[in-house]
């Protein structure tokens, strides 16, 4: 398969052809399904005024489409690259289509420890990204531990994973039905995972905490690109397998939590994405690029279809991206049962 390296001064990425003809392709979506976004609301706007609103002019409906709409969009873009990037990091590190947060209980550690926040502190956005960080962090500790009792291997490290998940969610159920009524309803609400309501203000501090994780990751690209051709091909590089897992792990837990923390868990995006993304760019490995473009194309998706299957009371985006994730799963798994 062909490779383009693009260059810019000292620095400079290999890509392959076909991936870059995916990555250029899926932006393209990404930016007609923003454009949808912006255009529907209780009120359709025109696509010339909402290029009007977003060079500040506009009048009221201009204030609608950047003050609601647009950070709702650049919302679904975001956290959509961000779950399809967690998505392909433990896939990687698991070796198993099926080792994505929400399967192997990160999303529901991270949920564990937005509640504790919601619950004892007073919630903040700030703190609610720290708890979700601090206990999806937990979760895969513990996850790990358990995994390499017996000889870490990633159909083991699934398994065990499930069973987290499965205690996380039972912790979950007895924390909200402790805890206040009003909180509880919040907390109900929010489990099912939302992009409704989200302003600029909910969407500062998580952009800048996945910027600067994808940062990191981006400068360790490379090594997780030789470390997913296989152990072998990784040592001869002499990429430091142990170290990267553990800042890949690190990287992927902050995504996640981060996500989890502003919108709820938005089940199955990090399932599916890696492997749509794999699937169409054809890429050894779980490609990041391709699982981040489609995370994002697919958050956008179904964001959109929530807001249109019951308008005008729109759907929270977890709702939908479940149905179509469970489908997904099932596929998945008869695939795999089929060959075996």
């Amino acid at each position: 398969m062909t490779a383009v390296v693009l260059r810019r001064g000292r620095f400079s990425i290999r890509v392959e052809r076909r991936t870059l003809v995916v990555s250029v392709v899926a932006l393209v979506v990404i930016a007609g399904l923003a454009l949808l976004g912006l255009c529907h609301g209780a009120v359709w706007a025109s696509p010339a005024k909402v290029f009007a609103a977003l060079t500040g002019a506009g009048g009221d409906s201009g204030v609608v489409i950047r003050q609601w709409r647009l950070p709702r969009v650049l919302a679904a873009v975001v956290f959509g690259a961000a779950l399809g990037v967690a998505g392909a990091i433990f896939q990687g590190v698991t070796r198993n289509p099926l080792g994505s947060p929400e399967v192997i209980g990160l999303d529901a550690g991270a949920y564990t420890g937005a509640l504790v926040v919601l619950t004892v502190l007073s919630g903040s956005s700030a703190q609610l990204i720290t708890g979700s960080v601090l206990g999806g962090l937990v979760a895969a500790t513990l996850v790990y531990l358990l995994s390499r009792s017996g000889g870490l291997s990633g159909l083991r490290l699934v398994v065990i994973g499930i069973a987290v998940n499965a205690m996380l969610t039972a912790v979950n159920s007895w924390i909200v039905l402790r805890a206040e009524l009003e909180v509880a309803i919040a907390a109900v609400g929010w489990s099912a995972g939302s992009l409704n309501g989200l302003g600029w203000d909910d969407v500062g501090v998580p952009f800048v905490v996945l910027g600067v994780l994808l940062v990191f990751l981006a400068a360790r690209s490379r090594d997780a690109q030789q470390a997913g051709l296989g152990r072998e091909v990784a040592v001869a590089t002499g990429v430091g397998l142990e170290r990267l897992r553990l800042e890949l792990v690190l990287i992927g837990v902050g995504c996640t939590a981060t996500v989890t923390a502003v919108a709820g868990p938005i089940a199955f995006i990090a399932l599916a994405a890696p492997q749509i993304g794999r699937r169409v760019a054809a890429a050894p490995g779980v490609p990041m690029l391709p699982a981040a473009l489609t995370g994002a194309v697919l958050l956008l998706g179904t964001d959109l279809l929530a807001q249109v299957l019951l308008a005008p009371v729109p759907l929270p985006a977890g709702v939908v991206s479940t149905a179509v994730g469970g489908s997904y799963l099932i596929w998945l798994l008869a695939r795999k049962v089929g060959r075996a």
